[in-house]
């Protein structure tokens, strides 16, 4: 079983999903103009106005943005970040970043598709992901149940272990058993989770912001520590990135490989771009236009990869630790930020992953609650999963990881496969409904979405989303913009 396993993930992350990620980046990136550049500074002021949105009966969109962050920000990017450096050479850090700003665009088109095809729950609460959207748009439900499946084996269950575990190894040195911490970790969760997605959502919104700016802090005292080494580590992760080091010498062409396939691999673990996850949250929200949603869904990728992760290997590399150290993961980071910062790095390095990995538990079980009632939406199945979600918290605490973590790894790997073939077929859609926001910018107005502007989409839609500001004839001078975009432009 190992042995399928293994090889399942050798073809998808070894070449299938190395090339799909980098291709599928670009060709959103072409075809939206370069919308994670052009867009950036409107992505940010979206996200800070956004906070303001009434959610007394809705899910605002910068919640729905902080329950992606929740589980986009986890132990990827710190033990995640410390396993690409360790296998793949501080190379690894240039491809995840190439991976990240690529994926801004890729994270933009999912997330529209997600608010397009989002389902009316009739609480005033929407859910949706593209498990929705392969359904609705393309018509293929069978392929829309195996994803949904993929992702609550990957997201439910084996994610969540995966961050039990990563808290307790945390707390490994400070005598607490591993049940005791489970345990407490399952009752806490469940608290939440019981609460449906805007108790979710409230939690997130309030953990989000402190977690990643308290880290981040933390990571820029450690830089201005070492500012004076700041240019040799940028020169290292490039070098090293390319096969430029002289000490990688005659096997540079396996080194850069390691690096690519590592940067890569933990780069969309941790950001999720195109993985088909984080539209799940962005589904949830009630927002004008499916565009700004896909302009919060980029500027999570960016705050995820471009600057927590690079913080993390900023304090991994600037310490020096990882010559003759033989740690990697969460140990390699905490001795980096114990080196630098004394014995409270050990501590600091554990109240994050507490934080971070917590905050992805209840996000990672909302993901899988929407895709379970994507497949069958009965309540008593649904708390079913949410006692199974809160046996694996518990037991992943205090187990050997390593097959649940190639399990994970396959299940992720096929769910990115069926995402980004769909958003690839769904292409046409995302660029009309992105050209019509950019449009509505550049006149000066409050972008608002009509869907009686595209026929297709009309059609495809449920019929109760979307309904506030699409009553009434479409006007004539969008009649010849109708003919043009009745289907979507595959």
């Amino acid at each position: 079983m190992n042995n399928l396993i293994d090889s399942i993930n050798g073809l998808l992350w070894g070449s299938i999903l190395m090339y799909l990620l980098m291709g599928a980046g670009l060709l959103f990136t072409v075809k939206t103009r370069f919308v994670q550049i052009r867009r950036f500074t409107l992505a940010m002021k979206t996200m800070l106005c956004s906070r303001a949105t009434d959610c007394s009966t809705h899910v605002s969109p910068f919640q729905a943005f902080c329950t992606s962050l929740a589980a986009r920000i986890g132990t990827g990017n710190i033990a995640g970040v410390a396993v690409a450096i360790t296998m793949g050479g501080p190379g690894a850090v240039f491809w995840m970043w190439l991976i990240a700003v690529l994926g801004m665009s890729t994270s933009l088109a999912e997330n529209i598709l997600a608010q397009l095809y989002k389902t009316n729950n009739g609480d005033g609460t929407y859910r949706g992901g593209p498990a929705y959207y392969i359904e609705k748009a393309l018509g293929q439900r069978w392929l829309g149940i195996i994803f949904s499946i993929s992702l609550i084996i990957a997201f439910g269950f084996a994610f969540n272990s995966v961050q039990s575990n990563s808290i307790a190894a945390a707390f490994s040195g400070y005598e607490i058993p591993t049940e005791a911490i489970g345990m407490g970790l399952a009752m806490v969760s469940a608290l939440i989770i019981f609460g449906g997605i805007r108790s979710i959502a409230k939690v997130a919104e309030m953990v989000v912001p402190i977690m990643a700016f308290g880290y981040l802090g933390v990571a820029l005292v450690v830089v201005f520590m070492n500012i004076t080494e700041l240019p040799a580590v940028f020169s290292l992760i490039i070098k090293s990135a390319f096969g430029l080091d002289s000490a990688v010498g005659g096997g540079a062409g396996y080194a850069v490989s390691q690096a690519m396939q590592q940067g890569i691999k933990r780069g969309l673990f941790s950001n999720e771009a195109g993985m088909g996850s984080a539209p799940n949250a962005a589904a949830t929200a009630h927002s004008n236009h499916p565009a700004n949603q896909g302009l919060m869904g980029m500027l999570g990728v960016f705050m995820d990869t471009i600057i927590v992760c690079t913080a993390t290997a900023s304090i991994i590399l600037m310490s020096g630790v990882m010559d003759g150290s033989g740690a990697t993961g969460i140990e390699l980071t905490q001795l980096a930020l114990e080196s630098q910062v004394g014995p409270i790095g050990k501590h600091m390095v554990a109240a994050a992953i507490l934080l971070f990995a917590f905050s992805s538990i209840i996000a990672n079980y909302y993901y899988g609650e929407s895709n379970l009632r994507f497949i069958m939406d009965k309540n008593w199945l649904v708390n079913v999963y949410r006692f199974a979600v809160l046996g694996m918290v518990i037991w992943g605490a205090s187990s050997s990881l390593p097959t649940v973590w190639a399990f994970a790894d396959a299940s992720m790997g096929i769910m990115a496969l069926i995402n980004l073939t769909a958003i690839l077929m769904l292409s046409g859609i995302v660029v009309q409904v992105l050209k019509d926001f950019d449009d509505q910018v550049a006149s000066g107005v409050t972008p608002v979405f009509n869907r009686r502007k595209f026929p297709f989409l009309d059609k495809t839609m449920d019929a109760d989303v979307w309904t506030e500001h699409s009553s009434g004839p479409v006007e004539n001078s969008d009649k010849a913009k109708v003919k043009r975009t009745a289907a979507p432009d595959v």
